[in-house]
């Protein structure tokens, strides 16, 4: 049966119509989502630091300075003061001036030594032909020793009375120091200890001499340079940033030289160390006492922790202004293309 066809002038049926597309997404959003995607993936993987930062570093830092302002003994509240700590520390403190000059004289003689020395003896390691291993472990095992054994060996070699190094300097002929018990050479001690255990910056300088490329010396040698030329022209430059980071790494520790000094101090003063024995660091005559002790005392030995935090406070600004000289391009170890 034939169906029929619609009579004349009659409307014909509405065919049915799609649902709308959605209208695209402007290139702008998609752009914003994806950067916000990256910035979170990218806080995600930093946010294992941040914590450390936050917790280890700014947290105390802030609370350094909140304290500096105070009157705080551990146990009561703390009390504002205003810049009362800070006088007293900068104009009153009667041993805060031997102990920055023990300070400073340690950053600029042990760093510079330590440097040099270190150099030596990784250029010393790279040039040996033979037993280069036994050369690299007998230098390197020193730095593994505990600070504390370390000090405590070097004060009984060193003592004027019964050391092995006083016995040998005198059968040969040679003047005895006091070393630890003498003033004088109570620092440059401490040098010869540090000077010990110099493996770490051995290790370091070796890794950045086996980098530098031996088509330069060969170059150079082809050129008639002398030794002293290759290393001023070819090595030098080659090496100028692990100086460099090796320069700033040995400000900030030995701007925090604690350990070391004081228990030389208190051992070759003889006085025996136990439990409940207080005992003056610097011995002799202030001549091993540093800015860390100094904040040492103050805080958990005389309770003045908001002075401890003013004295800790300026030793921050020191090590940060010298930081701050020494990256300055031209004016310290950076040439102006570095």
């Amino acid at each position: 049966m034939a169906l029929s066809s619609p009579l004349p002038g009659a409307p014909s049926p509405a065919a049915p119509t799609a649902a709308p597309a959605p209208p695209p997404a402007a290139p702008d959003a998609l752009l914003r989502r994806k950067r916000l995607r990256e910035r979170l993936t990218t806080l995600g993987f930093l946010s294992p630091w941040l914590v450390g930062f936050s917790v280890f570093f700014a947290y105390p830092l802030l609370a350094t300075v909140y304290f500096s302002f105070m009157h705080y003994n551990q146990i009561k509240a703390p009390d504002f003061v205003g810049l009362r700590n800070w006088k007293y520390v900068l104009t009153q403190m009667p041993l805060f001036g031997p102990a920055l000059w023990n300070t400073l004289w340690l950053v600029v003689v042990m760093v510079a030594l330590r440097v040099v020395f270190g150099l030596g003896v990784g250029m010393l390691v790279t040039k040996v032909k033979s037993g280069a291993g036994l050369f690299r472990t007998a230098f390197y095992l020193p730095y593994l020793a505990p600070p504390v054994a370390a000090t405590v060996a070097f004060v009984f070699l060193l003592n004027p009375a019964s050391g092995p190094v006083n016995a040998v300097l005198d059968a040969v002929g040679l003047p005895t120091p006091g070393w630890f018990n003498d003033a004088a050479w109570a620092k440059p001690s401490l040098v010869l200890l540090s000077l010990w255990g110099i493996g770490d910056l051995m290790v370091i300088f070796m890794a950045a001499l086996l980098d530098v490329p031996k088509e330069q010396y060969e170059a150079a040698q082809l050129d008639g340079a002398g030794p002293w030329a290759r290393f001023r022209y070819v090595t030098w430059p080659s090496i100028t940033p692990i100086v460099l980071f090796a320069v700033v790494t040995g400000v900030v520790q030995t701007m925090q030289y604690y350990t070391q000094a004081l228990v030389a101090g208190k051992l070759a003063s003889g006085v025996s160390i136990g439990p409940g024995s207080v005992i003056q660091p610097g011995y002799p005559d202030h001549s091993t006492l540093t800015v860390p002790q100094l904040v040492y005392q103050l805080g958990f030995e005389n309770f003045n922790t908001g002075a401890a935090c003013a004295l800790s406070l300026v030793l921050f600004a020191i090590a940060m202004a010298v930081t701050t000289l020494l990256m300055r391009k031209r004016a310290g170890l950076l040439s102006a293309e570095d």
